[in-house]
């Protein structure tokens, strides 16, 4: 049983920014919106479109369902936390807050590992492809990367929900981050640190790694390809997952895989918002700009309401 006298905390936001409160407020609510508009998209167009519902869209459309729920973990408090100055959060759901906020931020690092795999199989083995990576192997991939962040973030969670909180309730940081809560528990958390340390170094660099290891045969592969027309075809369908690979590894990096992650500073609230509010409201973008099929499928939709509207 948790033995906390505290019973809800106090978020002090971001206190550089308060002389800019309400332009920040205004730009952070745009980019929120637009994040949800944007990877709802993504989840409308692949649902309705046959020619989407293809290995490569099925785990965008996770993708994309995550960042909604990612962005809708953090956001609508750190808006709070730019009109109010101080916000309040209670202590449950505080703790719900970094729970959720580290399960899907690890599905994340484990959907981007599939989708490199994928990438893998269609161009390195691409004869095979069609018979590896059918709906039902890419769909129980899928529910495999949920499965396995719930497993792995549940007890890490329910230890730092077991601890006592019986000081100061003040967390530095515009949401319940791990670091900044740890800080203020009443016992020794070096042993804590340690091992959370030692998980995210895990996780991150085992995904990576496994990352990595895809893009050296794909580019390895694309390299072979004769024609120039042809490389270049093969490797579009890689950049955006590259470009958002990069962005994500590097902000968490930064974040959780080095020591004293409880250390709040401008830098590192910086990185957290780069995280949180601009990669998931630019991925949408990052995925259909240049992307042949999805605007080939927005031409299908607009062509059909259309005919609709003649019809009817």
């Amino acid at each position: 049983m948790n033995s906390s006298t505290v019973t809800e905390f106090i978020l002090l936001g971001i206190p550089f920014l308060h002389n800019f409160h309400r332009v920040f407020f205004v730009v952070g609510l745009f980019m929120y919106i637009t994040a949800i508009m944007g990877n709802g998209f993504i989840l409308v167009i692949v649902a309705i479109e046959p020619r989407l519902q293809t290995p490569m869209y099925i785990f965008l459309s996770n993708l994309a369902f995550l960042e909604i729920c990612y962005t809708t973990t953090v956001v609508p408090k750190l808006l709070q936390t730019l009109i109010e100055r101080q916000t309040t959060i209670c202590f449950v759901c505080c703790m719900m807050q970094g729970f959720f906020h580290f399960i899907l931020g690890t599905t994340e690092l484990f959907i981007l590992t599939a989708m490199a795999f994928d990438r893998y199989l269609a161009i390195c083995k691409p004869l095979q492809y069609p018979m590896i990576m059918t709906r039902h192997v890419c769909i129980q991939m899928s529910l495999a990367t949920w499965y396995s962040s719930f497993s792995i973030m549940f007890f890490q969670s329910l230890i730092v929900w077991r601890l006592p909180f019986c000081g100061s309730n003040v967390v530095d940081h515009f949401y319940c981050d791990i670091g900044p809560v740890l800080s203020l528990a009443c016992v020794d958390i070096q042993l804590i640190e340690s091992l959370g340390l030692l998980s995210s170094v895990i996780l991150v660099i085992s995904t990576l790694v496994l990352t990595v290891v895809s893009y050296i045969f794909i580019i390895t592969t694309i390299l072979r390809i004769p024609s120039a027309a042809g490389r270049k075809k093969a490797f579009s369908t890689c950049t955006s997952h590259l470009t958002v690979v990069s962005i994500l590894y590097g902000a968490i990096i930064f974040m959780y895989v080095r020591p004293n992650v409880h250390a709040s500073s401008r830098t590192g609230r910086a990185v957290a918002i780069l995280n949180t509010v601009l990669t998931p409201m630019l991925n949408p973008f990052i995925y259909t700009i240049r992307n042949l099929e999805v605007k080939e499928a927005v031409r299908n939709m607009i062509y059909k309401k259309r005919l609709l509207k003649s019809i009817f």
